[in-house]
């Protein structure tokens, strides 16, 4: 596990876009698992820039979306097809054939569904390099608390923290629609399965999450904590989120030693 500590939002946004374009330069057919959520509106950002400035060339890249609301049709605002489209894949160049999202909008065998994603993923190569954000409670992807360390691809119901937090997604006076409280989500089994993890993490208010994930016993309570058990994991942290961190000091001197050995971590 590597820990990687940044002055602020900014910088963290910065350098975990260059971890990810570094990879794609490495591999340009790379299988790219992707996060949605306040978080990665900054690295997106910077992701679409370095494409534009660079370019940095998605056209072989394939993506596999972590997460979708069950319920919300593609074309709803508030749908992460939506966000993912407004915020990134219209902005460079991935071939709409290598974007994988799960459907939000699908009825009956749910488990049947969810199987043939994870086999589009198995299909694919495997995911070279997952992409993660972190909720208040510890949770990746939508793997609440008490969510299986061994959990596959599945329908997942949300809980009242995580919903007050993805609230504010809503506009003033709109409340998310009742069947938005479950989600479809990989499982934390299917993301441990990625070769390689890069979790990016800003913000004071996940700075509990943050150490009970890096410091904390491995526990279903925490799911970020089940990233312990993965042999290639990067956490990219602003010093608001690494506040709670006891050992931040070790962090920097591991990074600084790291970065002499490994220049190209990704």
């Amino acid at each position: 596990m590597l820990v990687i500590l940044k002055r602020d939002n900014e910088e963290a946004n910065e350098h975990a876009a260059q971890l990810i374009a570094g990879a794609i330069k490495k591999k340009p057919s790379l299988t790219l698992g992707l996060a949605t959520g306040n978080t990665m509106l900054g690295l997106y950002r910077h992701l679409v820039r370095l494409h534009q400035s660079g370019p940095l060339d998605f056209s072989g890249v394939v993506t596999f979306n972590l997460d979708e609301y069950l319920g919300l049709p593609a074309s709803h605002p508030q749908s992460y097809h939506h966000f993912m489209h407004e915020h990134f894949f219209r902005h460079v160049n991935v071939l709409e054939r290598n974007i994988h999202i799960p459907d939000g909008s699908i009825r009956g065998d749910y488990d049947a569904y969810c199987a043939s994603y994870e086999q589009a993923i198995r299909a694919a190569g495997g995911i070279d390099l997952q992409l993660l954000g972190i909720g208040r409670n510890g949770h990746i992807g939508f793997n609440e608390p008490t969510s299986s360390l061994a959990s596959r691809m599945r329908l997942k119901v949300l809980s009242r923290e995580t919903l007050d937090d993805n609230s504010k997604f809503f506009g003033p006076g709109e409340e998310g629609p009742r069947c938005a409280i479950t989600t479809i989500t990989m499982g934390i089994g299917t993301i441990l399965e990625a070769r390689k993890i890069l979790l990016l993490a800003t913000g004071a208010s996940k700075a509990a999450a943050i150490a009970k994930s890096i410091e904390g016993p491995i526990t279903c309570a925490v799911s970020a904590s089940a990233l312990q058990l993965h042999p290639d994991v990067t956490f990219v942290l602003d010093e608001p989120a690494a506040a709670q961190l006891a050992e931040r000091d070790y962090y920097h001197r591991v990074l600084q030693m790291t970065a002499l050995l490994t220049p190209d971590r990704l």
